[in-house]
């Protein structure tokens, strides 16, 4: 049997995904039920979450879930639903992140956007990974962690809120991956470039600045985020940004915001 025909142990393994409503969030959700994974989906909109599992490949494996995750007590309730629901998660993806509007530069992002971008990715994250951290410890487990980050946690996006909160998830995989390594749990993450999918709408012509000439899609990050989650695939890599962007990386596009408005 070939490694690729089982990378993950159904039978020891579940998994939590947040912003499993819509994007690639979703379609890694999708794909970890596909490999016979109890994945509990987790998202803000219950339509979305439940159209998710209901074209799933194997909608029997999947357990909804509904919460603002910029509320410490909706992260708390998770971990509790969570566990309740699969029992003890093995792997963990965060994927959620409000939307994004090219409006909000510099001079026009309100105080409440950017705590609730800083809530969302960068508090929620640390406390669901934290927490269940936790549970693999006491249970002598192994884990494996992925954060969905982004290009723009090193290049300026015109997003301050945005660029900020990726690039302080970029390090937290970092801090967590150097702290959880000695108990087995793995920290990694996915840096996605114009993919077409969730919050993005990306204009076509963005193409013509990606070497390999299209837009990603959802499943272009799936397919990656599987291998690097799996214990038995990527069991030696920690502390890794895989960069899935068509080459769009290897160009810079984007210009100075507009200040007409000043």
């Amino acid at each position: 049997m070939s490694l690729l025909d089982q990378p993950f142990d159904p039978a020891r393994e579940a998994a939590l995904v947040t912003g499993a409503g819509n994007g690639i969030g979703r379609a890694i959700a999708q794909a970890l039920v596909g490999e016979g994974v109890r994945t509990v989906f987790a998202d803000l909109n219950p339509d979305t979450v439940a159209a998710a599992i209901k074209t799933s490949p194997r909608p029997e494996l999947a357990v909804p879930w509904v919460g603002d995750l910029a509320r410490p007590a909706a992260c708390d309730a998770l971990l509790a639903d969570a566990r309740s629901a699969v029992g003890l998660v093995t792997h963990f993806v965060h994927s959620a992140s409000p939307p994004r509007r090219e409006a909000d530069h510099a001079f026009a992002v309100s105080q409440q956007i950017w705590a609730q971008m800083h809530a969302v990715n960068v508090d929620a994250g640390f406390h669901l990974a934290r927490e269940l951290a936790r549970q693999l410890i006491a249970a002598q487990a192994p884990g494996s962690f992925l954060f969905l980050t982004s290009l723009h946690s090193g290049t300026p996006r015109n997003l301050p809120h945005y660029s900020t909160a990726k690039a302080a998830l970029a390090m937290l995989v970092k801090e967590l991956a150097r702290t959880l390594g000695r108990f087995g749990i793995r920290v990694n993450a996915l840096v996605p470039g114009a993919i077409a999918a969730g919050g993005f709408n990306a204009d076509p012509a963005l193409a013509r600045h990606i070497p390999l000439g299209r837009l990603g899609q959802a499943e272009d990050l799936a397919s990656m985020a599987l291998a690097v989650l799996s214990n038995r695939l990527s069991a030696y890599v920690t502390g890794a940004a895989i960069v899935v962007d068509g080459g769009l990386s290897l160009m810079n596009w984007f210009e100075p915001p507009a200040l007409d408005d000043l």
